[in-house]
């Protein structure tokens, strides 16, 4: 099976529970380290599926790699090769499809509650999973949904919160937290966190507080959302 791309645009922005998942699949996965200078791919066809992690940086910045991404992502989506982005990936997917990305009303830093949207396309991916759960957020833009997309997430402070078109899977919310990203993330943007405020601003305590059992739910959900994402994989 040809590896599943994952692009890493920051150090501590990796691949978190989706590497766990991976690997206790066997599905081989080649780190594209855009941190470190890795070039971007040209041709998709070394691939069986596209995947983007976060970043601090925003789509709309003047960064070298950020062209060749999405022309990376149109031209996977064009040959039904699966994409899946997380925050600064469904944004870069977004921008690809013809979206925008923006400034949200607020800030989400922390745990918040997102709700699974009443369509087919949501029943489709969610199944019976239960209408609302609690993930990891960190963020201040967001996207709007592409052209022939499906909204399937909201939360109160931010309405698009995940999307769908065919295979591919964009999301503003992180469900690929790890416990050990939880705390370096909180480390790292410890003073972001107390310059940031507002209703949707956690503390680290806050953050921090059952992190265990709060990792465990949402692999949960990640890993149903990451199943029905791999079916579609090129073999």
């Amino acid at each position: 099976m040809k590896p599943v791309a994952v692009f890493r645009h920051a150090p501590t922005e990796g691949p978190g529970y989706f590497a766990s998942f991976l690997s206790a699949r066997s599905i081989p996965m080649t780190l594209v380290a855009i941190d470190a200078g890795s070039p971007v791919p040209t041709d998709v066809s070394a691939f069986s599926g596209l995947v983007f992690m976060g970043g601090p940086m925003s789509v709309n910045d003047d960064l070298p790699w950020i062209a060749p991404v999405l022309a990376l992502i149109r031209q996977a989506v064009a040959r039904d090769v699966p994409v899946l982005g997380h925050c600064l990936g469904g944004q870069l997917m977004a921008k690809a499809l013809g979206g925008s990305v923006g400034r949200n009303p607020v800030k989400e830093i922390g745990w918040g509650e997102v709700e699974v949207l009443d369509n087919p396309e949501a029943r489709l991916w969610f199944g019976d999973a239960p209408r609302r759960f609690e993930s990891f957020h960190w963020h201040g833009e967001t996207f709007t949904i592409p052209e022939g997309a499906t909204r399937i997430l909201e939360s109160p402070h931010c309405a698009n919160q995940a999307y769908v078109l065919g295979p591919h899977l964009g999301m503003q919310c992180h469900v690929e937290m790890s416990r050990e990203m939880v705390e370096t993330w909180c480390a790292v943007g410890a003073e972001e966190i107390a310059t940031a405020g507002g209703p949707a601003v956690q503390s680290p305590e806050e953050i921090l507080a059952d992190l265990d059992g709060r990792v465990a739910r949402l692999n949960a959900v990640a890993e149903r959302l990451y199943s029905r994402w791999i079916a579609g994989l090129a073999r």
